[in-house]
Formats: C-alpha cells, structure tokens, sequence
C-alpha cells in the first residue's frame, strides 16, 4: 500500500508541476508582445506542410471557400511578409505567393463558383484572385508580363460589373450577395490604381456613395448580406463580415473606413467575464446562432471575428487592441512551437492558423500607416486573466495538500502524569 501511495504521490507532484507551468506559459504570454509577425514565418512553415498534406481539402469539407481560404491566405501573408523585405530578398515570399495564386486558378480552386456570374465565378472569387495578383506584382520589381496582363483585364472586368449594376454588391453565389465579397474586389481596384496609371477612380467614388446609401439602419455599419437585386440590407452587421470589411475598407477611403472601424469596435467588441477581450457574432444588444461562418458562439463571441479583428485593429493603427486580442490568442489558442514550425491548437485546424498568420502581419496596403484612434480599454484589462492564471497555477498544489496531507496529531497533556503525582500524607 505504501509502493501505491508514492506513486500516486509522485504523479500528483508531476501533474500539479504541469499545470503550473502551463499557468506560467500564460502569464508569459499574456504580457509579453504578440501581435507582431516574428513568428508567423514559422506558422506559414507548418501551413505549406499541411496543404501538401492535404489541409486544403480537409478544410473544403468544413465550409464551402475552405479550400481557397487556406491557399488564398497563405499566398496573402507571403505577400505581407515580402513587403517588409528589400527587393532583392523577396525571392521566397514571390514564389510561394505566385505558387498559391496558381492554386486558385485550378478547376479545384474553381470548383464552388458559378462561372455563369457577372463577373464569371462570381465576385468572391474575382475580387479575392484580383487582391492577390496585385498582392504578387507590388512585390515585384520586373513584373511578369502575363500577371500584369491578367491582372489588368481581371480588374476592367470588375470595374464594368460595378458600372453597370444597380446595386454596389455584386453576387458570389446565384442570387447571393454579400458586402464583404464586393468590399475585397473594390480594394483591389483601388490597388490597380496604385500600381498602375489610375483608370477606376469613378468607379471607388460611386461605389462609396452606394454603399453609404445602403448601410444597415440599426448600426449604421455595412450589412452582414443583402439583396442581390438593389442591394438592400437583408441582415444585421455581423462580428464575421465586419471584422474582414474593415480590414481592405482603409485602402477605399480611410476616413470612412475610420468612421466604421469605431463604430464597428463600440458594437462589436467586448470583454466577457472580464477576462479579455472578444468580439461578438452579433452587435451589443443582439443574440443570434453561430453558422459556418462564425463557428460556435460561446456567450456570443465568434473566434474567427475575433481572429480577423486583429487584422481590422492593425491596418487602423489600434495597437492597444491588437495587442490586447494577439495576447488572448496566444492564451487561450496554446501555440506548439518546434524549431522550425509553429501551430495553434495543436495544429488540428491548419485554416484557423492561415487566419492568425494573415491577420498578425496586416498592414494597409494603398493607404500607408493610419494613425492610432483613441484607446477604448484600459491597459488594466489583463488584470483579472493574470489573476486567474496564478489561481489556476496555484490550484493543484493546494488540492494536493489537501488529498495527501497528514491528519495532524492529537495535543500532548502538559500536566503532571498520575504516575509522578504525590499522594497527600494520611492523617
């Protein structure tokens, strides 16, 4: 019996040293910097080995653009890490990227649009494929010829489908609009004027004016999906589409994109159980189902509105925020870091890593450095998540002493003993 005790003692020790040091990887993690892309080189690693693997057609199975998303956003973080790069050290970042754009232009990376749309396969596919190619030539210094020349075309067909319908939100699917779809394919309009000698400024005027025509009337922020005929809001702003607006809506028009970033943030983010921040599938006031766009909703919070909002935070220059969200995520998402890869949540969800890695080295693209906006927290709110770490960490060594502590032993009598005790002297 005393061999089982010891054993059971020395796995109570190891446990409780686990748990601690999992609680002291999280109080690291939550004060040190995590926003930033220094390790994102790492994530990107682990993505190529999972896409070989076959991450892509895992990820089509759990959501329709899965198989693009994960292409699409690694070849988007090439792009973004390139930029930070001299030119003549961009060789990896062009290729990988050139190498991803390849796999969307695929009867695969086709495979869920209608190529029956205007324009074909429908604005999701355009704009996203368009953002790209740009992404790819602003990295180049002799640009390939045939990627300018696509591009170029890509871009006049989607300035013409703008032109020419009555509604700034074009379809992604037959009879399906959403505004986030045609916000992506207007910013790389805007990009095409950027690299090129401008030919759609008409185009990014009159789409601006639209969509202020069309804003959701109980937030005052693009609607989530519309009506594909005139573009009216069909449904509430929500967490997903807005997180993702207002990552390419600085390169349209910044002061507007400010405008709808605060309003978006007052709504939408939040800090449930005070124990971080979060931001909602739904605005403040507002309860709803998770889909497959938000993931399941745990006291309202998406994950992924919450991923891509770190992005949203970065390109408007709110450091305190994105700081404040890359620190929850490097909590509660447990990156696996080897020497040359890093993953979150072990790695079993390779598209929520391709999230993380974009949103991490967002930066605007057309529109340069935004200034901060007023901070909407205080730089306080780690508090009661550190706190709950120590208690965390704490916890098992006090449990252990309770389970294998000792019953304490009974109180010795101080008095004199009847033995030692003198009988008075008989009469």
């Amino acid at each position: 019996m005393s061999r089982v005790r010891t054993i059971a003692r020395v796995l109570g020790i190891l446990l409780a040293l686990a748990v601690t040091a999992g609680a002291a990887l999280g109080v690291v993690r939550l004060v040190l910097p995590a926003d930033d892309s220094a390790p994102v080189r790492r994530q990107l690693a682990f993505l190529r080995a999972a896409l070989d693997g076959g991450a892509a057609e895992d990820a089509q199975r759990m959501f329709p653009e899965g198989w693009f998303f994960l292409h699409a956003l690694y070849g988007l973080t090439q792009v973004d890490l390139g930029r930070d790069e001299p030119p003549a050290e961009r060789a990896e970042e062009i290729r990988e990227a050139g190498w991803a754009l390849a796999q969307l232009e695929t009867d695969a990376g086709r495979a869920p649009f209608d190529a029956g749309l205007v324009p074909a396969y429908g604005v999701f596919y355009r704009g996203w494929t368009n953002w790209l190619r740009g992404g790819l030539l602003s990295l180049q210094t002799d640009r390939d010829p045939e990627q300018v020349r696509r591009f170029r075309a890509d871009s006049a067909q989607l300035a013409a489908a703008f032109d020419a319908a009555p509604t700034p939100f074009l379809e992604a699917y037959p009879r399906q609009a959403w505004p986030v779809d045609s916000t992506v394919a207007a910013a790389s309009l805007r990009l095409h004027d950027h690299l090129f000698p401008p030919a759609y400024e008409l185009t990014r005027i009159r789409w601006l004016a639209q969509v202020r025509q069309r804003l959701d009337p109980a937030t005052g922020l693009l609607p989530h999906r519309v009506d594909p005929l005139d573009g009216a809001p069909a449904e509430v702003a929500r967490g997903t589409s807005q997180s993702m607006i207002n990552r390419f809506l600085v390169d349209l028009d910044p002061e507007f994109a400010r405008q709808q970033y605060l309003r978006f943030r007052s709504l939408f983010v939040t800090t449930p159980l005070w124990l971080g921040p979060g931001v909602r599938e739904y605005p403040e006031g507002t309860d709803g189902r998770g889909d497959v766009d938000s993931g399941p909703l745990v006291r309202g919070i998406s994950l992924s509105a919450t991923v891509v909002t770190l992005g949203a935070a970065r390109v408007q220059g709110d450091g305190r925020l994105a700081g404040a969200l890359g620190n929850v995520g490097d909590v509660v998402g447990v990156p696996l870091d080897t020497p040359g890869t890093r993953r979150y949540a072990f790695g079993v969800l390779p598209v929520g890593d391709a999230f993380v890695a974009w949103s991490k080295t967002a930066r605007p693209w057309v529109a340069g450095v935004q200034p901060p906006p007023e901070p909407d927290r205080s730089g306080w709110w780690r508090l009661p998540l550190l706190l709950l770490l120590v208690a965390v960490g704490a916890a098992p060594w006090v449990l252990f002493r309770v389970l294998t502590g000792r019953r304490p032993p009974r109180p010795v009598r101080t008095g004199p003993s009847r033995a030692g005790r003198t009988d008075p002297p008989p009469r």
